[in-house]
């Protein structure tokens, strides 16, 4: 999510261009460490029993034996008061198709904007963001508002590691599938009448596995990283309609919350390692359950990124990346036995694990071999 960056407590200046789509980024310096206890949700994603009509209703039988979500947090997780508003999710699968539904509480119906990328999160939105190998590089994000209004990114890598440009605006989804629902009167006064939207998205399998390194397609006990977002603006009424409403010590609209599935302990959620995990299953929802199985190596993936986020603290504060694994003070897990090589304006990190290594580059991306 862009939007992240736009407040002066951001760490991102960003600039849409319209006519040409794009959007720049401006660096600053940023923290690594992670702020809160390391802790991501998962969920089991059921098969749906038939190919489901994405009308936003979320009504079908499929849909009523899917699991929900935990509850949404403040993106910052235990450091900011919870969400003022309800918002769960529920997530299932076919051959072609991932499905999900999306159920946002909400008294104020209100969206603005019409065109297709969209910088959409200057509305009320749902965000969802997909990484399918969870290497932490090209992944998903999409965004829409209440008027099934669609912002479909493809991220190279997070923010806070690009040297330019770490997105593409000219990558469309292909086949994609949504539908919003509106239990109330969009952009009315209010009346009393509203009381939530629900969103229901069909996201085609395929092109996601092409965001794999094997562009691979999922199967039952296949893990992704996945986090969902939902952005919501204070509003007020002003001569007859919605605005944003203004702080009057800075005469601009106040910075939006920020609620999500898998809080990152910051106002950034474009960090992949902290997402929650989803791991497809091959029972039919309702059909009984299916116990997720933690992936063994999760600890270890975890104890790169604490060195990563080490060695970029140690840069901030020396200059220099740091020469040996002791001034980075190593997590202790069992079985996390790291080797570091240092080289010009860089690191590589491994690690092995059963019959795979691990592996992290001062670039931010995890790889196994």
């Amino acid at each position: 999510m862009v939007n992240e960056f736009l407040s002066g407590e951001r760490r991102w200046l960003v600039t849409a261009v319209g006519m040409l789509g794009t959007i720049f980024a401006v660096a600053q310096p940023v923290a690594y460490r992670h702020p809160i206890p390391f802790n991501p949700p998962a969920y089991i994603c059921y098969r749906a029993e038939t190919p489901l009509t994405i009308d936003g209703r979320l009504d079908e039988s499929s849909w009523k034996h899917a699991p929900r979500t935990e509850d949404f947090s403040d993106i910052e997780g235990p450091l900011k008061p919870g969400p003022s508003l309800w918002t769960e999710v529920r997530m299932l699968w076919d051959q072609q198709y991932l499905y999900i539904g999306a159920y946002l509480e909400e008294f104020d119906l209100w969206a603005t904007l019409t065109e297709r990328d969209a910088v959409l999160f200057q509305d009320n939105d749902f965000e969802v963001f997909i990484d399918p190998d969870g290497d932490g590089w090209y992944y998903a994000e999409l965004e829409i508002n209440a008027l099934n209004t669609l912002w479909d990114l493809l991220l190279f890598n997070p923010y806070h590691l690009a040297s330019g440009i770490p997105f593409t605006n000219n990558w469309d989804l292909r086949g994609i599938q949504t539908a919003v629902h509106l239990e109330g009167t969009l952009n009315e006064l209010p009346d009393g009448t509203d009381s939530c939207w629900t969103v229901e998205m069909a996201i085609p399998l395929q092109a996601l596995a092409e965001l794999t390194t094997g562009k691979s397609l999922p199967a039952a006990g296949t893990q992704w990283r996945v986090n969902f977002s939902r952005v919501q603006w204070k509003l007020d009424v002003v001569n007859g309609v919605y605005q944003k409403t203004i702080n009057p010590q800075t005469g601009k609209p106040y910075p939006e919350r920020n609620w999500v599935w898998a809080p990152t302990g910051r106002i950034d959620i474009h960090r992949p390692e902290t997402w929650g995990w989803v791991q497809f299953s091959g029972r039919i929802a309702g059909d009984g359950p299916d116990p997720f199985r933690p992936d063994p190596s999760a600890s270890i993936q975890w104890g790169l990124w604490q060195l990563f986020y080490g060695q970029k603290e140690y840069r901030l504060r020396h200059g220099a990346y740091a020469k040996s694994l002791d001034a980075l003070a190593a997590p202790s897990i069992e079985g996390f036995r790291p080797e570091m090589t240092v080289y010009y304006n860089g690191f590589s990190i491994s690690a092995p694990f059963g019959p795979l290594t691990y592996r992290i580059t001062e670039k931010g991306r995890l790889e196994k071999f």
